[in-house]
C-alpha cells in the first residue's frame, strides 16, 4: 500500500478551507476536512483512482472530494504526495502543479 505525505502547501490549503467554513459553521468545517482527509486515504490502496491531469509534465493526478480537488502526485517509489487541495470554483491552471 501506498504511503500519503501531504505538502505543507497542500497543509496551508486545508487551514485556509478550514477558517473560511468555520467562520460560519465550525462542525461543517471540520466534517469537510475530515471528508477530504478521509478521501484522500483512498488513495493508499487505489493510487490511480484520480484523473490524470493534463496541465503537468509530472505524474499528477486529481481526485474528486465534493466541491474540492485533491492535487497529488504518484512518485516513482508508488507513494504519494498531496500537493494540494483547490476549490472547485478556482482556475487550478494559475498553480505550478
Amino acid at each position: 500500500m501506498a504511503e500519503i505525505s501531504w505538502t505543507d502547501e497542500a497543509q496551508r490549503w486545508l487551514n485556509d478551507i478550514f477558517e473560511y467554513i468555520a467562520a460560519d459553521n465550525p462542525q461543517a468545517a471540520a466534517r469537510t476536512i475530515q471528508g477530504i482527509y478521509d478521501r484522500a486515504q483512498d488513495l493508499r490502496r487505489f493510487p490511480e483512482i484520480g484523473a490524470r491531469y493534463a496541465g503537468s509534465q509530472r505524474h499528477v493526478r486529481i481526485l474528486l472530494y465534493g466541491h474540492y480537488r485533491i492535487a497529488y502526485l504518484i512518485k516513482d517509489d508508488g507513494n504519494i504526495d498531496i500537493l494540494g487541495v483547490f476549490h472547485g470554483a478556482l482556475d487550478i491552471t494559475r498553480y505550478q502543479l
